[in-house]
């Protein structure tokens, strides 16, 4: 299986195998025999996978030989594999609706599989032993959250079990619930919000799938929320682990971007051994983005001083580039020539500007630097001529003429991606006793959520806003444009990335 999805994967990602070359996927079991692997050969994973064993050297020997030519040398065709260019990845919206209502499109790999079947293991434990279990899974940009997701989602429909997917962004579930469960209003229910269950069942679905857990807030309650239900409100984390017999919590502690978000794994393990639930936990070490990069989110987090051991060089490589633009038109024009060569481009920003009301008029261009302004994404919940209601932002064509901020931009993933470091957060080289050091500066940040003190402490905000930049600096899938509203800091991107 493991070898079968690997090639898989190369098929799908790496254009060499678009027209120049073939693969095949070989098991070689060089220390068992035949006879003790016979339930393997009874199942074969597909008609291209195929399994040798110890006692059948004889063949191996005979398909290598069949496969490799004596006369052309081996050097030419690694080297095209190793350079091939990686192809943009399946975008999870395109596939969510048959990875729903048909068959699994996802290719799960590693710890991505081992998350997958340790839902599906620990649902049937529980359902057996009538007992609730929580899964706990981690990783970065990219490193498969969201597929997980919507295969165990679609498996589970399939299976004929009760599970519901869940996230606190607005954005994300209503894209879902329209790509998804376009013409299919029971899809577009299995699409809610974490504040959906406030007066469920204990229990009422086998398996709640909490997509981006770091933003579950302390409780359910907004304004909207009757009065009887705010005098019984309890803490958001209990509701969702109380619906479900197995919820399931996805989630990247350095994307809590706003205040009274309490996603941490510390929040989770600690209330699980409050109420004695046992928790199963996944760390998705790997980046499977494909045209994305480990080595470029691994340089973001270092950058940002999110991590130990400071900000380092950056080295591009065959699929990923990273470059520092002089200023926000040319930002703009590297990614429009981009966009109209066939691939997906969107241009975010720190909340650094206002952002003025809509109007049935259009938007105003309230992000201006020097010579060039641009509108902030809408804030209507309907389109506006060309103009993408909010939540569709990062996936309709019309959101490309807009900047986007964290809120809009967080959960999706585009080809290229533009990112416009606000001033309220600078580099500076006296930072930190003269070795450097990034410095916060709230009175430039215009976000409400971080403008009251009591609220966000300096402390606070200084770890927000670094998280910001972390979620819009890694939504890209083969490049990023780097633009600084401050002098000095721009020349220290100069530094690390020329």
């Amino acid at each position: 299986m493991q070898v079968h999805n690997y090639a898989t994967y190369m098929r799908d990602f790496l254009t060499i195998f678009e027209s120049q070359a073939t693969i095949d996927s070989i098991a070689l079991l060089h220390n068992a025999r035949k006879s003790d692997v016979a339930d393997l050969f009874a199942s074969p994973i597909s008609a291209e996978a195929q399994l040798f064993t110890h006692d059948s050297a004889g063949d191996f020997r005979e398909f290598l030989t069949k496969s490799f030519s004596p006369d052309v040398p081996g050097s030419r065709a690694a080297d095209a594999l190793l350079t091939s260019r990686t192809a943009p990845s399946k975008q999870l919206l395109a596939l969510a609706a048959k990875e729903i209502r048909e068959q699994e499109q996802f290719v799960l790999l590693d710890e991505q599989r081992v998350a997958y079947e340790l839902v599906l293991g620990t649902l049937e434990k529980a359902r057996q032993a009538d007992t609730k279990s929580i899964v706990l899974v981690t990783g970065g940009p990219g490193s498969g959250k969201s597929v997980i997701a919507l295969s165990v989602l679609g498996e589970l429909a399939r299976r004929g079990y009760t599970a519901l997917h869940a996230t606190g962004s607005k954005s994300f579930t209503e894209t879902l619930r329209k790509v998804a469960g376009n013409r299919a209003p029971s899809v577009k229910a299995m699409f809610k919000y974490f504040n959906s269950f406030m007066e469920a069942e204990r229990n009422s679905v086998e398996v709640l799938i909490l997509d981006e857990a770091h933003r579950m807030r302390e409780k359910s309650v907004n304004r909207y929320t009757k009065k009887y239900l705010r005098d019984i409100a309890r803490p958001q984390i209990d509701e969702l682990i109380d619906t479900a017999r197995v919820p399931v919590f996805l989630l990247d502690e350095h994307q809590i971007v706003r205040p009274g978000e309490l996603g941490s794994v510390h929040d989770i393990k600690s209330t699980a051994a409050n109420r004695g639930v046992p928790v199963f936990e996944v760390n998705l070490n790997a980046q499977y983005r494909a045209g994305g990069s480990s080595a470029y989110t691994d340089w973001v987090v270092r950058l940002l001083e999110l991590e130990d051991g400071g900000p380092i060089g950056w080295e591009d490589e065959d699929t990923f580039q990273v470059q520092v633009v002089d200023s926000p038109i040319e930002m703009e024009n590297i990614l429009r020539h981009k966009l109209e060569g066939g691939v997906n481009a969107r241009m975010t920003a720190g909340y650094c500007w206002k952002w003025s009301a809509v109007s049935d008029d259009g938007l105003e261009n309230d992000v201006i630097i020097g010579d060039w302004e641009k509108p902030w994404n809408s804030r209507a919940d309907r389109a506006i001529g060309s103009i993408p209601p909010s939540h569709l932002w990062a996936y309709e064509p019309g959101g490309f003429e807009q900047v986007g901020c964290v809120y809009t931009a967080q959960g999706f993933e585009y080809s290229w991606n533009g990112v416009v470091l606000g001033p309220d957060l600078v580099w500076r080289s006296t930072a930190n006793e003269g070795t450097g050091g990034w410095v916060s500066r709230r009175e430039y940040n215009k976000d409400p959520d971080f403008k009251s003190t009591k609220t966000v402490s300096n402390e606070a905000f200084d770890s927000l806003v670094r998280n910001v930049y972390k979620v819009l600096l890694t939504r890209g899938l083969q490049g990023t444009l780097i633009y600084s509203t401050d002098s000095e800091t721009l020349e220290f991107l100069r530094g690390l990335t020329n």
